[in-house]
């Protein structure tokens, strides 16, 4: 009898938020996950959580997707812990907000560099893996990346730039076989910018909601493919 294959996927930013969200949807799919954080013990405290979900299926990786050698070393670390990787999901995010008067040099490089060339770092790390699997790279964009508003010229840029890189990164790679789709959430109860979630975020949307999101993508036939999905909440405050 043929053993079954237990995939893999690498979650960026994946100790808390969104990222987490999809890491424990993906593991109670039957997914084994590593999932990152620039802090070991945060990635290691996570991992331990969805442990107890299925023991052994998540590894914690200290990885800053700003840096290209440290994407190729948690992929390369991912491929020799679980022995391979079928999917990325791009998801580590921050968000500076202000006007462009006040915005400083600073947060835009930083927001430019983790949101936007992080993408394009974790994509160039994962290419030749996902290639060999015929897998999947899934970013998590934003709302943001098609609606622009006052403060977000930072983020807005970012963004914007995500949803078109993931466009078209998925008309280069669809002939060898790997999917690309962007998910683009609105408001979701996470603790970005700086945020505490509470029962007033109750309306929002949810960070298992977009894990859900994701799992439902990875089980679409393989003849199909949503490329672009945006996700808002259903009923907003007035």
């Amino acid at each position: 009898m043929t053993e079954s294959i237990v995939k893999v996927a690498l979650v960026t930013g994946g100790s808390k938020g969104i990222g987490y969200g999809v890491a424990e949807a993906l593991i109670k799919d039957g997914i084994k996950v590593a999932i990152t954080s620039r802090s070991q013990s945060a990635a290691d405290a996570a991992a331990a959580k969805l442990n107890t979900i299925k023991d052994g299926y998540a590894l914690g990786i200290a990885s800053d997707v700003r840096e290209l050698s440290s994407q190729e070393q948690a992929v390369a670390t991912v491929i020799g812990h679980f022995g391979r990787l079928d999917y990325l999901i791009a998801n580590a995010g921050v968000g500076h907000f202000a006007p462009i008067q006040e915005l400083t040099a600073q947060q835009w490089q930083e927001t430019i560099d983790i949101n936007l060339t992080g993408v394009f770092f974790s994509a160039k790390a994962s290419l030749a893996a996902l290639t060999e699997t015929q897998g999947y790279f899934i970013t998590i964009s934003s709302l943001a990346g098609t609606n622009f508003f006052p403060s977000g010229t930072a983020y807005n840029a970012s963004k914007f730039g995500v949803v078109g890189f993931s466009q078209a990164m998925m008309m280069d790679v669809r002939n060898a076989g790997i999917k690309v789709s962007t998910v683009m959430p609105g408001s979701v109860a996470t603790e970005f910018n700086h945020h505490q979630p509470s029962d007033k975020d109750a309306w929002k949307i949810q960070p298992e909601d977009i894990g859900q999101i994701v799992s439902d993508l990875i089980k679409m036939p393989a003849r199909t493919l949503p490329s672009k999905i945006e996700v808002r909440p259903t009923m907003p405050p007035k």
